[in-house]
Protein backbone atom coordinates (compact mmCIF):
# COMPACT_ATOMS: atom_id res chain seq x y z
CA UNK A 1 0.00 0.00 0.00
CA UNK A 2 1.04 3.42 -0.36
CA UNK A 3 3.39 5.13 2.26
CA UNK A 4 0.85 7.27 4.10
CA UNK A 5 4.13 9.13 5.85
CA UNK A 6 5.25 9.94 2.32
CA UNK A 7 2.98 12.54 1.83
CA UNK A 8 4.35 15.67 0.25
CA UNK A 9 3.37 18.67 -1.21
CA UNK A 10 2.26 18.88 -5.16
CA UNK A 11 1.35 22.15 -5.69
CA UNK A 12 3.97 23.54 -8.34
CA UNK A 13 3.21 23.32 -12.30
CA UNK A 14 4.02 20.26 -13.80
CA UNK A 15 7.73 21.16 -14.77
CA UNK A 16 7.48 18.89 -18.41
CA UNK A 17 4.24 21.02 -19.00
CA UNK A 18 6.08 23.79 -18.17
CA UNK A 19 9.28 22.80 -20.37
CA UNK A 20 6.69 22.12 -23.36
CA UNK A 21 4.82 25.80 -23.28
CA UNK A 22 8.17 27.23 -23.43
CA UNK A 23 9.67 25.66 -25.73
CA UNK A 24 7.03 27.28 -28.49
CA UNK A 25 8.84 30.27 -28.47
CA UNK A 26 10.35 30.90 -31.70
CA UNK A 27 12.36 33.19 -33.34
CA UNK A 28 11.88 35.86 -35.80
CA UNK A 29 11.46 34.07 -38.89
CA UNK A 30 13.69 34.66 -41.95
CA UNK A 31 13.38 33.87 -45.39
CA UNK A 32 10.78 35.89 -46.28
CA UNK A 33 12.02 39.49 -47.64
CA UNK A 34 8.63 40.66 -48.56
CA UNK A 35 7.07 40.63 -45.13
CA UNK A 36 7.22 43.72 -43.18
CA UNK A 37 9.20 44.80 -40.25
CA UNK A 38 5.85 45.71 -38.88
CA UNK A 39 4.12 42.04 -39.87
CA UNK A 40 7.36 40.18 -38.47
CA UNK A 41 7.16 42.37 -35.29
CA UNK A 42 3.27 41.39 -34.78
CA UNK A 43 4.08 37.84 -35.73
CA UNK A 44 6.89 37.84 -32.75
CA UNK A 45 4.42 39.57 -30.41
CA UNK A 46 1.52 37.17 -31.72
CA UNK A 47 3.88 34.09 -31.21
CA UNK A 48 4.74 35.27 -27.83
CA UNK A 49 1.21 35.97 -26.40
CA UNK A 50 0.47 32.50 -27.37
CA UNK A 51 3.39 31.25 -25.42
CA UNK A 52 3.36 32.97 -22.80
CA UNK A 53 2.19 30.11 -19.70
CA UNK A 54 0.50 33.43 -17.83
CA UNK A 55 -2.00 34.03 -20.52
CA UNK A 56 -2.29 30.33 -21.06
CA UNK A 57 -3.14 29.35 -17.63
CA UNK A 58 -5.26 32.42 -16.26
CA UNK A 59 -6.35 34.50 -19.66
CA UNK A 60 -9.25 31.85 -20.43
CA UNK A 61 -11.01 31.80 -17.40
CA UNK A 62 -11.06 35.59 -17.09
CA UNK A 63 -12.15 35.80 -20.43
CA UNK A 64 -14.90 32.99 -19.65
CA UNK A 65 -16.00 35.08 -16.95
CA UNK A 66 -16.40 38.55 -18.46
CA UNK A 67 -17.35 37.78 -21.46
CA UNK A 68 -19.81 35.16 -21.39
CA UNK A 69 -20.50 33.45 -18.07
CA UNK A 70 -21.70 29.77 -19.20
CA UNK A 71 -19.24 29.74 -22.44
CA UNK A 72 -16.41 26.70 -23.21
CA UNK A 73 -13.53 28.03 -22.45
CA UNK A 74 -12.07 26.43 -24.80
CA UNK A 75 -14.29 28.21 -27.35
CA UNK A 76 -12.72 31.68 -26.54
CA UNK A 77 -9.24 30.76 -27.63
CA UNK A 78 -10.62 31.75 -30.96
CA UNK A 79 -6.87 31.75 -32.71
CA UNK A 80 -4.88 29.46 -31.72
CA UNK A 81 -1.84 30.07 -34.05
CA UNK A 82 -0.10 32.03 -35.88
CA UNK A 83 2.11 31.28 -39.16
CA UNK A 84 3.96 32.79 -41.82
CA UNK A 85 2.93 31.86 -45.86
CA UNK A 86 1.52 33.54 -48.95
CA UNK A 87 -1.53 33.94 -50.76
CA UNK A 88 -2.85 30.82 -52.27
CA UNK A 89 -6.52 31.75 -53.15
CA UNK A 90 -6.58 33.73 -56.41
CA UNK A 91 -9.61 35.04 -55.69
CA UNK A 92 -9.07 35.97 -52.69
CA UNK A 93 -6.23 37.64 -52.44
CA UNK A 94 -4.63 39.14 -49.19
CA UNK A 95 -1.20 40.74 -50.47
CA UNK A 96 0.19 41.12 -53.74
CA UNK A 97 2.03 38.12 -55.82
CA UNK A 98 4.81 36.81 -53.95
CA UNK A 99 4.77 39.04 -50.51
CA UNK A 100 3.95 36.91 -47.97
CA UNK A 101 1.07 37.37 -45.42
CA UNK A 102 0.70 36.62 -41.84
CA UNK A 103 -1.60 33.07 -41.24
CA UNK A 104 -4.17 32.86 -38.25
CA UNK A 105 -4.90 29.76 -37.07
CA UNK A 106 -8.65 29.62 -35.82
CA UNK A 107 -10.68 27.39 -33.98
CA UNK A 108 -13.83 28.82 -35.20
CA UNK A 109 -14.69 29.45 -38.87
CA UNK A 110 -14.67 33.36 -38.28
CA UNK A 111 -14.02 36.42 -40.47
CA UNK A 112 -10.63 37.99 -40.87
CA UNK A 113 -12.05 41.49 -39.30
CA UNK A 114 -13.15 39.24 -36.22
CA UNK A 115 -10.08 37.24 -35.73
CA UNK A 116 -8.14 40.54 -35.58
CA UNK A 117 -10.56 42.24 -33.15
CA UNK A 118 -9.08 39.21 -31.29
CA UNK A 119 -5.80 39.27 -31.58
CA UNK A 120 -5.72 42.77 -30.51
CA UNK A 121 -8.48 42.44 -27.61
CA UNK A 122 -6.61 38.93 -26.39
CA UNK A 123 -3.17 39.55 -27.06
CA UNK A 124 -2.51 43.44 -26.75
CA UNK A 125 -1.56 43.16 -30.80
CA UNK A 126 -3.48 46.28 -32.21
CA UNK A 127 -1.11 46.65 -35.24
CA UNK A 128 -3.49 44.46 -37.49
CA UNK A 129 -6.18 46.19 -36.89
CA UNK A 130 -4.06 49.04 -39.02
CA UNK A 131 -4.83 46.83 -42.38
CA UNK A 132 -1.36 47.85 -43.56
CA UNK A 133 -0.47 43.66 -42.47
CA UNK A 134 -1.58 40.91 -44.92
CA UNK A 135 -3.43 38.24 -42.82
CA UNK A 136 -4.70 35.09 -44.15
CA UNK A 137 -7.69 33.64 -41.54
CA UNK A 138 -6.88 29.82 -41.70
CA UNK A 139 -10.03 27.63 -39.95
CA UNK A 140 -8.49 24.53 -38.46
CA UNK A 141 -11.24 23.91 -35.73
CA UNK A 142 -9.92 23.14 -31.93
CA UNK A 143 -5.89 21.87 -32.96
CA UNK A 144 -6.16 19.89 -29.57
CA UNK A 145 -8.89 17.63 -30.00
CA UNK A 146 -7.84 15.31 -27.97
CA UNK A 147 -9.21 13.71 -24.89
CA UNK A 148 -7.77 13.63 -21.05
CA UNK A 149 -6.97 9.60 -22.11
CA UNK A 150 -3.11 10.14 -21.76
CA UNK A 151 -1.01 8.93 -18.56
CA UNK A 152 0.53 11.81 -16.47
CA UNK A 153 2.31 11.58 -13.63
CA UNK A 154 1.86 13.36 -11.46
CA UNK A 155 -1.95 12.65 -12.46
CA UNK A 156 -4.17 15.79 -12.07
CA UNK A 157 -7.83 15.86 -11.27
CA UNK A 158 -9.59 15.83 -14.67
CA UNK A 159 -7.56 12.63 -16.30
CA UNK A 160 -8.74 9.22 -17.13
CA UNK A 161 -8.81 6.57 -14.40
CA UNK A 162 -10.53 3.35 -13.05
CA UNK A 163 -10.62 0.08 -11.58
CA UNK A 164 -8.74 -3.08 -13.38
CA UNK A 165 -12.26 -4.52 -14.53
CA UNK A 166 -14.03 -1.60 -15.79
CA UNK A 167 -13.50 0.83 -19.01
CA UNK A 168 -12.61 4.65 -17.73
CA UNK A 169 -13.54 7.13 -15.57
CA UNK A 170 -12.53 10.55 -14.44
CA UNK A 171 -10.10 11.04 -11.73
CA UNK A 172 -12.30 13.88 -9.59
CA UNK A 173 -9.38 15.36 -7.23
CA UNK A 174 -7.49 14.81 -4.27
CA UNK A 175 -8.32 14.37 -0.50
CA UNK A 176 -7.97 12.88 2.54
CA UNK A 177 -9.76 11.34 5.70
CA UNK A 178 -11.00 13.28 8.54
CA UNK A 179 -9.58 11.19 10.96
CA UNK A 180 -6.18 8.87 11.41
CA UNK A 181 -5.38 6.91 10.44
CA UNK A 182 -6.80 7.81 6.78
CA UNK A 183 -6.51 11.63 8.04
CA UNK A 184 -2.42 10.43 6.84
CA UNK A 185 -3.23 8.99 3.36
CA UNK A 186 -3.36 11.11 0.16
CA UNK A 187 -6.92 9.96 -1.70
CA UNK A 188 -8.53 10.56 -5.02
CA UNK A 189 -11.85 10.93 -5.41
CA UNK A 190 -14.33 9.48 -8.09
CA UNK A 191 -17.52 7.42 -8.50
CA UNK A 192 -18.20 3.88 -6.80
CA UNK A 193 -18.67 2.31 -10.95
CA UNK A 194 -15.44 3.83 -11.58
CA UNK A 195 -13.18 2.82 -8.72
CA UNK A 196 -14.81 -0.31 -7.29
CA UNK A 197 -16.59 -1.43 -10.13
CA UNK A 198 -20.51 -1.14 -8.77
CA UNK A 199 -19.78 -2.75 -5.71
CA UNK A 200 -17.87 -5.18 -7.21
CA UNK A 201 -14.40 -4.41 -6.34
CA UNK A 202 -12.49 -5.12 -2.44
CA UNK A 203 -10.23 -2.61 -0.88
CA UNK A 204 -6.76 -3.36 -2.24
CA UNK A 205 -7.98 -3.90 -5.54
CA UNK A 206 -5.64 -1.77 -7.83
CA UNK A 207 -6.50 1.20 -9.87
CA UNK A 208 -5.37 2.18 -13.20
CA UNK A 209 -4.48 5.73 -14.60
CA UNK A 210 -5.16 5.71 -17.69
CA UNK A 211 -8.00 3.41 -17.41
CA UNK A 212 -8.01 0.10 -19.35
CA UNK A 213 -9.92 1.08 -22.17
CA UNK A 214 -7.54 4.22 -22.62
CA UNK A 215 -4.29 1.65 -22.57
CA UNK A 216 -3.69 1.52 -18.72
CA UNK A 217 -2.39 -2.03 -18.06
CA UNK A 218 -1.85 -3.35 -14.38
CA UNK A 219 2.04 -3.18 -13.45
CA UNK A 220 2.55 -0.52 -15.95
CA UNK A 221 -0.08 1.95 -15.01
CA UNK A 222 -0.73 1.33 -11.56
CA UNK A 223 -1.24 4.68 -9.46
CA UNK A 224 -2.99 3.17 -6.54
CA UNK A 225 -5.37 1.26 -4.55
CA UNK A 226 -8.90 0.84 -4.16
CA UNK A 227 -9.38 2.59 -0.54
CA UNK A 228 -13.06 2.67 0.51
CA UNK A 229 -16.47 3.31 -1.26
CA UNK A 230 -20.20 3.48 -0.53
CA UNK A 231 -21.96 0.72 -1.63
CA UNK A 232 -25.17 0.98 -4.33
CA UNK A 233 -28.23 -0.15 -3.47
CA UNK A 234 -30.25 -1.32 -6.10
CA UNK A 235 -33.57 -1.50 -2.98
CA UNK A 236 -33.08 0.85 -1.51
CA UNK A 237 -32.55 4.71 -2.13
CA UNK A 238 -28.86 5.96 -2.85
CA UNK A 239 -27.46 9.58 -2.54
CA UNK A 240 -24.19 8.90 -3.63
CA UNK A 241 -22.00 7.16 -6.25
CA UNK A 242 -18.69 7.52 -5.13
CA UNK A 243 -15.48 6.17 -3.54
CA UNK A 244 -11.72 6.88 -2.67
CA UNK A 245 -8.33 5.27 -3.82
CA UNK A 246 -4.73 5.40 -1.67
CA UNK A 247 -2.70 6.82 -3.91
CA UNK A 248 1.23 7.57 -4.03
CA UNK A 249 1.64 11.27 -3.26
CA UNK A 250 4.47 11.49 -6.25
CA UNK A 251 1.75 10.33 -8.54
CA UNK A 252 -0.99 12.89 -8.10
CA UNK A 253 -0.99 16.53 -7.65
CA UNK A 254 -4.13 18.72 -6.47
CA UNK A 255 -4.78 20.61 -9.74
CA UNK A 256 -7.16 19.92 -12.26
CA UNK A 257 -6.09 19.69 -15.87
CA UNK A 258 -7.20 21.14 -19.41
CA UNK A 259 -5.33 20.89 -22.90
CA UNK A 260 -4.75 24.24 -24.57
CA UNK A 261 -3.14 23.49 -28.00
CA UNK A 262 -2.16 20.27 -26.91
CA UNK A 263 -0.27 21.57 -24.14
CA UNK A 264 -1.67 20.52 -20.25
CA UNK A 265 -2.82 23.61 -18.58
CA UNK A 266 -3.01 23.47 -14.58
CA UNK A 267 -5.91 25.04 -12.18
CA UNK A 268 -7.29 25.17 -8.75
CA UNK A 269 -10.36 24.39 -7.31
CA UNK A 270 -11.70 25.16 -4.19
CA UNK A 271 -11.96 22.76 -1.11
CA UNK A 272 -14.87 24.43 0.67
CA UNK A 273 -17.95 22.88 -0.27
CA UNK A 274 -20.82 24.95 -1.64
CA UNK A 275 -24.51 24.33 -2.02
CA UNK A 276 -25.59 23.87 -5.84
CA UNK A 277 -28.60 26.83 -6.65
CA UNK A 278 -30.45 26.53 -9.93
CA UNK A 279 -28.89 29.04 -12.47
CA UNK A 280 -25.63 28.45 -11.11
CA UNK A 281 -22.81 28.45 -13.80
CA UNK A 282 -20.69 25.58 -13.24
CA UNK A 283 -17.47 23.88 -14.61
CA UNK A 284 -15.98 20.56 -15.10
CA UNK A 285 -12.67 18.95 -16.19
CA UNK A 286 -13.79 14.69 -17.56
CA UNK A 287 -11.65 12.08 -19.18
CA UNK A 288 -14.02 12.78 -22.61
CA UNK A 289 -14.95 16.15 -23.00
CA UNK A 290 -12.36 17.90 -21.02
CA UNK A 291 -13.16 21.13 -19.85
CA UNK A 292 -17.23 21.86 -19.96
CA UNK A 293 -18.86 25.21 -18.92
CA UNK A 294 -23.01 23.93 -17.67
CA UNK A 295 -25.79 25.67 -15.63
CA UNK A 296 -27.77 23.84 -12.88
CA UNK A 297 -31.18 23.48 -13.90
CA UNK A 298 -32.39 21.63 -11.11
CA UNK A 299 -31.92 20.80 -7.34
CA UNK A 300 -33.47 17.65 -5.75
CA UNK A 301 -33.73 15.43 -8.52
CA UNK A 302 -34.77 11.78 -7.88
CA UNK A 303 -33.73 9.65 -11.11
CA UNK A 304 -33.47 6.04 -11.93
CA UNK A 305 -30.14 5.38 -13.24
CA UNK A 306 -28.69 2.28 -15.46
CA UNK A 307 -25.80 0.62 -13.58
CA UNK A 308 -25.28 -1.85 -15.96
CA UNK A 309 -26.03 -5.05 -16.05
CA UNK A 310 -29.48 -4.84 -16.30
CA UNK A 311 -29.46 -3.13 -12.80
CA UNK A 312 -31.47 0.14 -11.89
CA UNK A 313 -30.94 2.14 -8.69
CA UNK A 314 -32.54 4.89 -7.33
CA UNK A 315 -31.06 8.07 -6.37
CA UNK A 316 -32.34 11.33 -4.67
CA UNK A 317 -31.32 14.97 -4.23
CA UNK A 318 -29.16 14.97 -7.02
CA UNK A 319 -28.07 17.96 -9.16
CA UNK A 320 -29.02 18.27 -12.72
CA UNK A 321 -26.94 20.31 -15.06
CA UNK A 322 -26.65 21.35 -18.91
CA UNK A 323 -24.24 22.17 -20.94
CA UNK A 324 -24.19 25.49 -22.35
CA UNK A 325 -22.51 24.98 -25.38
CA UNK A 326 -23.01 21.17 -26.28
CA UNK A 327 -23.29 18.17 -23.85
CA UNK A 328 -21.48 19.18 -20.60
CA UNK A 329 -20.28 15.32 -20.12
CA UNK A 330 -20.64 11.93 -21.52
CA UNK A 331 -19.08 8.23 -21.46
CA UNK A 332 -15.98 8.43 -19.48
CA UNK A 333 -16.60 11.62 -18.01
CA UNK A 334 -18.04 10.14 -14.27
CA UNK A 335 -16.07 10.75 -11.46
CA UNK A 336 -15.39 14.46 -12.62
CA UNK A 337 -15.41 17.55 -9.64
CA UNK A 338 -18.11 19.65 -10.64
CA UNK A 339 -17.23 23.39 -9.24
CA UNK A 340 -18.85 27.06 -9.13
CA UNK A 341 -17.51 29.07 -12.26
CA UNK A 342 -16.76 32.22 -10.77
CA UNK A 343 -15.32 33.17 -7.59
CA UNK A 344 -13.01 30.47 -6.02
CA UNK A 345 -14.37 27.60 -8.01
CA UNK A 346 -15.68 26.16 -5.18
CA UNK A 347 -16.66 22.51 -5.25
CA UNK A 348 -20.69 21.70 -5.88
CA UNK A 349 -21.12 18.06 -6.55
CA UNK A 350 -19.42 14.70 -8.26
CA UNK A 351 -21.00 14.37 -11.74
CA UNK A 352 -21.92 10.96 -12.19
CA UNK A 353 -24.55 9.93 -14.43
CA UNK A 354 -26.08 11.71 -17.33
CA UNK A 355 -29.17 11.10 -19.85
CA UNK A 356 -29.38 13.40 -23.47
CA UNK A 357 -27.75 16.89 -23.07
CA UNK A 358 -28.41 16.53 -18.96
CA UNK A 359 -25.86 15.62 -16.49
CA UNK A 360 -26.31 14.47 -12.88
CA UNK A 361 -24.14 15.02 -9.86
CA UNK A 362 -23.81 14.34 -6.46
CA UNK A 363 -24.65 17.14 -3.69
CA UNK A 364 -20.50 17.45 -2.89
CA UNK A 365 -21.51 17.47 1.12
CA UNK A 366 -23.27 14.44 0.68
CA UNK A 367 -20.43 12.56 -1.02
CA UNK A 368 -17.49 14.06 1.80
CA UNK A 369 -20.25 13.31 4.53
CA UNK A 370 -20.33 9.79 3.05
CA UNK A 371 -16.97 8.69 2.43
CA UNK A 372 -15.61 10.63 5.69
CA UNK A 373 -12.89 12.65 3.92
CA UNK A 374 -12.18 16.77 3.20
CA UNK A 375 -10.82 18.01 -0.48
CA UNK A 376 -7.28 19.11 -0.43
Amino acid sequence: MPDPNAIQDAETDDPSAVAAVSNLAVATPVGLPQLSANALQAYDAISNALADPTFLTAQPFAAAMQIAPGANVRDLDVVLGVGIGFAEDPDDPVSDPGEGCLQLYTSQPVTKDEAVNYVDAAFGVSALATGNIPVRVIHTGPIDALSHRFQARPAPGGVSIGHRNITAGTLGCLAQGRAAPRDARMLVLSNNHVLANVNSAAPGDIILQPGPADGGVVGTHDIGFLERFVTISFTNTNYVDCATAWVDPGKVRPELVYLRSGIPQHFRTGTTPKTATVGMTVGKSGRTTQLRVGRVVGVNARIRVNMGGGRIALFDDQITIQGVNGDFSRGGDSGSLVWEWTGGRDPIGLLFAGGGSYTFANPIGRVLNALDIDLI
